[in-house]
């Protein structure tokens, strides 16, 4: 007997049965001459005499399995060889059923345990996915640079400070990113840290202050501006970010909330549909959490938020932190990129909606300008790189006029000139004293290395 593999996941077997005539037999049936009882197929047999190939339906008739019928007379010391294929199923095989239409894969899910992954969407790409039932999951589409939708989710600059107390709803901390606590009820502070997660340099530590009784519920808010987000309408988009809670922590699980809203560049807090959310319980040690939603055809705007709750008199670290915050179209959670690639691309990225000039110098130079009158001296100061619109408020810290002659006066009041600013070039009205009208000033750090003029151009 011999073994062939058939193309259909079958092995055939051929076997064959020899007979040794006595004279006269016009049949066969039964055992053959080495035991074996017949047994073939009927139409795929083949007889041979004495090893010449009989014709089926002429020479004899085979239609039972069992028997070969109508023979010649057969002369003492012929020999008849009957000759069959069967098919078998080949243990093991995988059935071409497995699959069910052009681009399916056959992927493991358990140990010797296969299953069918469907094709996925055009443009989609195959990624490793632990929480899949099959291991991998179709993601994307997706490109390095690009596909995060949040700036600066790496917490990577602070333009605005590292640290900040009693963080109120409307102000900033970590470039593009909102803490606030309901009520903006005091005890609730942002600074960076570098405590962080492996291929991260910082995470943003939101904090309960030791001491602190208050257990008002507090929120991180994210909004996208819209332009960025018309490309989620109608699509599946996964956020996900790197956690931990500290030694203290008080609250119970942080939720996170995708959002979405149909304004124009609202607030980041302004999100008025809840596409998905959850809850994650937090450990002491970093890790990644992801929550899947899909957004409506019409949103204008997406969101997202993490929250948490703290109970009893806050530790000396009640506190959460945060980074490689990611919103990426695609079910799955893929590794980490910067909104603007590189941290330079980063760094412009943010500083279109926010930028600030600090000198580093007790006198270093901010801008010129010249006095429009006795107490106002007016400025013009390119941007650092073109804002998403023409900033909408300024801040500032310890700068002064001089004309130069070595005398300097204080800066009272820097105003934004809102009706003569553009994303390029912004004009502003500082406020001093004792000025000569239209002679030419230097805006200057007031004896101050950490002096500075902002500009903000947020939601």
């Amino acid at each position: 007997m011999t073994v062939t593999r058939h193309p259909n996941n079958q092995g055939v077997t051929l076997s064959q049965w020899r007979y040794n005539a006595t004279g006269g037999e016009t049949t066969l049936s039964g055992t053959d001459a080495f035991g074996a009882g017949l047994s073939y197929t009927v139409g795929a047999e083949q007889v041979f005499v004495n090893g010449v190939l009989l014709e089926r339906g002429v020479d004899y008739t085979a239609s039972t399995g069992t028997t070969v019928t109508g023979l010649t007379a057969l002369v003492a010391g012929d020999i008849v060889t009957v000759s069959s294929p069967s098919a078998f199923n080949v243990a093991n095989a995988i059935p071409k059923a497995t699959v069910a239409a052009k681009g399916d894969l056959i992927v493991g899910n358990g140990a010797s345990s296969i299953t069918n992954l469907p094709v996925g969407a055009d443009g989609t790409t195959l990624v490793a996915n632990s929480s899949s039932a099959t291991g991998v999951a179709w993601a994307g589409p997706n490109v390095g640079a690009g596909k995060n939708a949040i700036i600066n989710g790496g917490m990577d600059f602070w333009q605005r400070g590292t640290s900040f107390t009693d963080v109120n709803v409307g102000n900033y901390n970590a470039d593009r990113f909102m803490v606030n606590r309901s009520g903006d009820v005091a005890g609730m502070n942002i600074s960076r840290s570098t405590d962080t997660a492996t291929g991260f340099l910082y995470s943003m530590k939101w904090q309960r202050a030791s001491g602190n009784t208050n257990t008002t519920a507090t929120s991180l808010y994210y909004g996208v501006e819209s332009q960025d987000s018309y490309k989620f309408a109608g699509q599946t988009a996964t956020l996900s970010f790197y956690a931990k809670k500290g030694a203290n922590y008080s609250g119970g699980n942080l939720s996170a909330i995708i959002g979405s809203g149909t304004a124009v560049d609202a607030k980041p807090y302004a999100y008025t549909t809840n596409v998905n959310s959850t809850t994650v319980a937090l450990t002491t040690s970093w890790a990644r959490y992801s929550i899947t939603g899909t957004f409506a055809s019409n949103i204008a705007q997406v969101f997202f938020s993490l929250g948490w709750t703290p109970t009893g008199t806050a530790g000396a670290d009640d506190s959460v932190y945060v980074t490689g915050v990611q919103l990426e179209i695609g079910a799955v959670a893929t590794p980490f990129s910067r909104a603007g690639g590189t941290l330079q691309g980063e760094l412009a990225a943010c500083q279109r909606y926010y930028w600030r000039t600090t000198p580093g110098l007790a006198y270093g130079q901010i801008t010129n300008g010249w006095a429009s009158g006795a107490t106002n001296l007016l400025g013009q100061i390119p941007t650092k790189v073109t804002m998403r619109i023409a900033p909408t408020s300024v801040d500032y810290s310890t700068l002064c006029v001089t004309p130069d002659d070595g005398t300097v006066t204080a800066v009272s009041a820097a105003t934004l000139k809102t009706n003569e600013s553009t994303p390029d070039i912004v004009r502003v009205d500082f406020t001093s004293s004792g000025l000569t009208q239209y002679r030419p000033y230097m805006v200057l750090a007031n004896n101050s290395t950490s002096a500075y003029l902002g500009f903000s151009a947020e939601l």
